[in-house]
């Protein structure tokens, strides 16, 4: 049965080298506010009794427009200086995902996404194909006038002039996610990126494959990650939250610190956040900060990014 009183959303902007010295004051306020107006999307549909899946889709579609972050517009740029966006959904329901790599002419690419959930018969679509599904099924286009913007350019030129160095580890702009239970009980994920500062070669990150930066399954939990991608492939991160919920019988908080510590032992560093059937929501992050929200029908409303923040 619904229980309007037992629905949880968290959000996240990425985790990275975030501390009162590394961020302006503007630069904090305007990202504490835009984490705020995508808490504030997601939770009106819960609040209002609607599905996981939708309240995943909507905040992470107001972190996509907001510039602070690392996916959509004001998303980082690759070595050949172009836009290459990724972005997964998942429906913890029948573990239903569609996901979608490299794309770059896709204003949210977490709604191409979820049409590649609902509306064709993959889990994952990359590229042209992507881009030509995202034509059929009418999902809004974006400009590389809307996507691109110009401090994103300067801080490639930045990291093609290192002499020793191509690829961006500082990870100050981040991967965004939203992971939800409602009502019903039910759970969902999504999150969405622009990769890292410099990536070549059509490189692809956690954020689409599902079960590594993106999975939710009603059976243990849901979870979106962020950090460095390729350590949280090869720890199969959501998945393996996911079961050791199921099959160990952890609590959320032992299973998701357990498979943060992993990624760090492969030499990785980033952060989850985690929700149960029960509403049961914990973050765990490696890195000095991560920008995060969390929402409950009980009336919690928590906004922070550094460390020593609740």
């Amino acid at each position: 049965m619904p229980d309007a009183e037992r629905w949880t959303l968290m959000i996240h902007g990425g985790a990275g080298i975030l501390r009162p010295d590394t961020l302006s004051p503007e630069q904090s306020a305007g990202a504490r506010a835009a984490l705020g107006r995508a808490l504030d999307a997601g939770a009106a549909i819960l609040q209002a009794g609607g599905d996981a899946v939708d309240a995943v889709e909507a905040a992470v579609c107001a972190l996509e427009d907001d510039p602070h972050f690392n996916a959509g517009r004001g998303a980082v740029l690759g070595f050949d200086g172009q836009v290459s966006l990724d972005a997964a959904i998942m429906d913890g329901r029948d573990r239903r995902a569609g996901s979608v790599a490299g794309v770059s002419s896709v204003r949210h690419p977490v709604s191409l996404a979820r049409a590649v959930m609902t509306d064709s018969q993959h889990v994952m679509l990359s590229g042209k194909g992507a881009e030509d599904f995202a034509h059929e099924q009418g999902v809004e286009p974006a400009s590389e006038d809307w996507l691109i913007l110009p401090e994103r350019r300067a801080q490639l030129a930045e990291l093609r002039a290192k002499p020793a160095g191509w690829f961006d580890a500082e990870m100050k702009y981040g991967t965004v996610g939203a992971v939800a239970c409602d009502a019903q009980g039910h759970l969902a994920a999504a999150t969405s990126t622009g990769g890292v500062t410099g990536k070549r070669w059509g490189r692809v990150g956690d954020t689409p494959l599902i079960g590594a930066g993106t999975y939710a399954d009603d059976r243990a939990c849901a979870v979106s990650a962020t950090g460095a991608g390729e350590f949280f492939i090869r720890a199969a991160a959501g998945h393996e939250i996911a079961a050791r919920i199921r099959m160990l019988g952890e609590d959320v908080a032992t299973a998701a610190a357990a498979v943060i510590a992993d990624v760090n032992a492969l030499g990785g560093t980033g952060g989850v956040i985690v929700v149960t059937p029960a509403g049961e929501a914990v973050w765990r992050f490696s890195t000095p900060g991560m920008y995060r929200a969390r929402a409950t029908a009980a009336g919690e409303r928590i906004v922070a990014i550094f460390g020593d923040e609740i």
